[in-house]
């Protein structure tokens, strides 16, 4: 049976979707059957795949309405990862989807059929809290949450942290905190490392020995529709996410 991850923070612009594309990436090259499910209506996942979200006729929007299953919505991508992706339709879903029957556990009932087909499937979900997050909270076994290293940090935390407590208590008994991943690394600034003491005063050994640094190549590889370790495998962005990689499946070897 597959681990499902979702990777969530409600603050904009921590490193969220570089993330969920290139730990998806680094873990499928690590030799494991990896899916990821593009939640974000923004769908920069989809196009960091190289995928254009115009042209994707069957989306996760067709998954939560139930229109279609997550088999038919399944993109090989060349990259070893499996995609779901996302288009601007999913920005009216989370208002649509109010209106139906266990509308939190969309995504989850959805993608059970297929977990099954993999050994970790990813969510990226969108930078909010609202019905879309819910669906991504309660479809996983665990949050991985990313957190940039800067003032602001820590600011919206406890609020995610609270809505976490929420869904376990009320829906989903099993979720758990994956791993704290501290981004935009840089050790030379005493800000950085006011904020990674921080980070493990809350979360302890929950924070990754790994961290991601500011890489151009990193931010230039969506445009070019390729994960970090296919457009650039010698940059130091793909170096972090490989460790990464490894530090994940480690992790999950252990618990296993």
């Amino acid at each position: 049976m597959g681990k499902v991850v979702a990777v969530a923070n409600q603050k904009g612009g921590v490193g969220k979707t570089t993330t969920a594309v290139n730990l998806a990436s680094g873990v499928a090259a690590q030799g494991k059957k990896v899916l990821l499910v593009d939640l974000d209506p923004q769908g920069n996942t989809t196009s960091a795949y190289g995928i254009a979200k115009r042209g994707v006729e069957i989306s996760v929007y067709q998954l939560l309405t139930g229109e279609k299953t997550a088999q038919e919505a399944i993109v090989h991508t060349q990259y070893r990862v499996d995609l779901i992706p996302s288009n601007i339709q999913l920005s009216g879903a989370g208002i649509e989807l109010v209106s139906f029957p266990r509308r939190e556990a969309r995504l989850r009932e959805a993608l059970t059929p297929v977990i099954g087909q993999y050994d970790f499937i990813f969510i990226d979900c969108p930078p909010s809290l609202d019905l879309l997050t819910l669906n991504g909270l309660c479809a996983c076994d665990t949050v991985l949450v990313p957190i940039q290293c800067e003032f602001f940090a820590l600011e919206g935390l406890s609020e995610l942290m609270s809505t976490i407590r929420t869904v376990k208590k009320m829906y989903n008994p099993y979720i758990d905190i994956e791993g704290v991943l501290l981004t935009m690394y840089d050790g030379r600034l005493n800000l950085t490392l006011q904020v990674v003491q921080e980070v493990k005063k809350f979360f302890g050994n929950k924070v990754y020995k790994t961290t991601i640094p500011r890489n151009v190549r990193l931010s230039e590889a969506p445009s070019f529709g390729a994960p970090i370790n296919y457009y650039d495998g010698g940059s130091k962005g793909a170096e972090a996410y490989a460790f990464l990689a490894a530090e994940f499946v480690k992790n999950n070897r252990r618990e296993g």
